[in-house]
């Protein structure tokens, strides 16, 4: 199989049609066609359902996404180490969670690049399960995540520990008074989406509370969530250190857990086997954590 294929093949199967794949790699529709038709001619399948709405992954496809992505990773990583020569430089891929991201990276990554402008940083959000699998498929060089984390092929270090807290509108003084406020199915979760660690957390301490069938709403910023939680619309699970920094503090309540549910981890993950490039052990040197040892 040509590379190049497999590039084209991950950029229709994430794009859903051959124009924005085209104008993703920067080619014209022909090539993209041609593409797809000789890897799938190589494969000896079809890789693609092709309807009005554009191009779906068969089976086939399904299964042969992970390996192009982990390929192309490959073939980045063995480029970046051929011209590795010691001195920071070049792309450096690092996922976060947003509550990490909003509060703790800052003046982090504006040291790290005042330090290091060659290094060309980019910074993806998502839940710790997506950022987990990026570092897992190559695709990032390294992530901020909720821990615990066990996979054998991952390693890091603690950067940070937080605090979670049950955060309400500010009208509930104590967890006695929101009890008390509130249905005897609780309150509504206000989450982040599947995947993260906050909201596995905050549906363990629903449990623990007796409210397991508690209504969820899912919200993609953590301005919304917070904003959201002042309007009364529900109760989130964040880092103290989160809340207490934003511009809304004054807006809602912070009630402390139990160590078991308020004490989490975030650990900075890499592959274990990778090549670490000079940018990413200048990035990693600057983190204020410990050794770590996740492996399973």
């Amino acid at each position: 199989m040509e590379l190049s294929d497999l590039q084209t093949f991950a950029a229709v199967a994430r794009t859903g049609g051959i124009t924005r794949a085209a104008e993703a790699l920067n080619t014209v529709q022909s090539n993209v066609t041609q593409r797809i038709k000789a890897l799938e001619a190589e494969i000896g399948t079809a890789l693609f359902e092709r309807h009005s709405r554009g191009m779906t992954l068969t089976g086939a496809g399904l299964r042969l996404l992970p390996y192009a992505d982990r390929i192309a990773a490959l073939s980045r990583e063995a480029l970046l180490a051929a011209r590795d020569d010691g001195e920071p430089m070049g792309p450096l891929l690092i996922g976060s969670m947003e509550t990490t991201a909003a509060v703790r990276l800052p003046t982090r990554l504006a040291d790290f690049h005042r330090r290091f402008p060659s290094v060309a940083l980019s910074l993806r959000t998502a839940p710790t399960a997506d950022l987990v699998a990026g570092v897992l498929d190559g695709t990032l060089d390294g992530a901020f995540v909720a821990g615990p984390i066990e996979h054998p092929d991952l390693t890091g270090v603690v950067a940070f520990e937080e605090e979670l807290v049950l955060v309400t509108a500010r009208r509930f003084e104590t967890l006695a008074a929101l009890r008390a406020a509130t249905a005897a199915s609780g309150p509504t979760a206000l989450v982040f989406r599947a995947g993260c660690t906050y909201r596995q957390r905050l549906e363990q301490v629903f449990n623990e509370f007796g409210w397991p069938a508690a209504a969820r709403i899912e919200l993609g910023t953590l301005d919304g969530m917070i904003g959201c939680v002042a309007a009364g619309m529900g109760v989130a699970l964040l880092p103290r250190a989160v809340v207490t920094r934003h511009e809304m503090i004054g807006s809602v309540g912070l009630h402390t857990l139990t160590p078991s549910h308020a004490r989490v981890d975030t650990l900075f993950i890499h592959r274990r086997a990778a090549h670490r490039s000079s940018a990413l052990s200048a990035f990693m040197a600057g983190l204020a954590g410990r050794g770590h040892d996740i492996a399973a």
